[in-house]
């Protein structure tokens, strides 16, 4: 059964930082692309960043470029999003996903599984 479980989230002044989680259990690690996605109230769900760690092709949002890094540790079958001078307007519930076969995407109808979310709140 794939799983796939957030964490990290929290309340955090603008300027600051925090680093998200997503422990993937259930698949091949290498054959998927994870992706980090947020949705925030009366807002349609974001594409943040991607990540296929067995090619090294990363993909982000204009907003969060030169922000965001996304990364992963293949021994721990988890990615990582390390999110710096946090801004209010990131304010949002995040969402890591996975999909076999791709690159990655931006796109949230490409990916087959997700987790659960975890909320992130960036006070000004």
């Amino acid at each position: 059964e794939v799983q796939l479980v957030e964490s990290g989230g929290g309340l955090v002044q603008a300027g600051g930082s925090l680093r998200l989680s997503c422990a993937a259990s259930g698949f091949t690690f290498d054959d998927f692309a994870i992706g980090w996605f947020r949705q925030a109230p009366g807002k349609e769900r974001e594409g943040v960043s991607s990540i296929r760690s067995s090619e090294g092709i990363t993909y982000y949002t204009d907003s969060v470029k030169g922000r965001f890094t996304i990364s992963s540790d293949n021994a721990k079958n988890t990615v990582y999003l390390q999110m710096n001078s946090l801004r209010p307007e990131d304010t949002a519930v995040y969402y890591c996903a996975a999909v076999a076969g791709l690159d990655g995407s931006l796109m949230a109808l490409e990916y087959d599984y997700w987790g659960q979310g975890t909320q992130v709140t960036v006070s000004s």
